[in-house]
């Protein structure tokens, strides 16, 4: 029986970095990575190592504006 991940959403995160790294530190281009790892640290309520970068790359995705 697997024990369940003392770090939880590092898969996350490192997809996040794989990401990142294929597409030159381009973060719009690893939104889908961003959201799953937000996801994550919600569900697992920020209690991972892993999800204190999350504040600072959402902060990186473009924002709709209202005009």
């Amino acid at each position: 029986m697997a024990q369940p991940s003392k770090e939880p959403c590092k898969k996350e995160a490192c997809d996040i970095q794989a990401c990142l790294t294929k597409n030159n530190f381009i973060p719009q281009k690893c939104l889908r990575f961003i959201e799953a790892l937000q996801s994550c640290c919600e569900h697992c309520e920020y209690k991972s190592t892993h999800c204190a970068s999350v504040s600072g790359l959402l902060k990186q995705k473009p924002k709709s504006k209202a005009t």
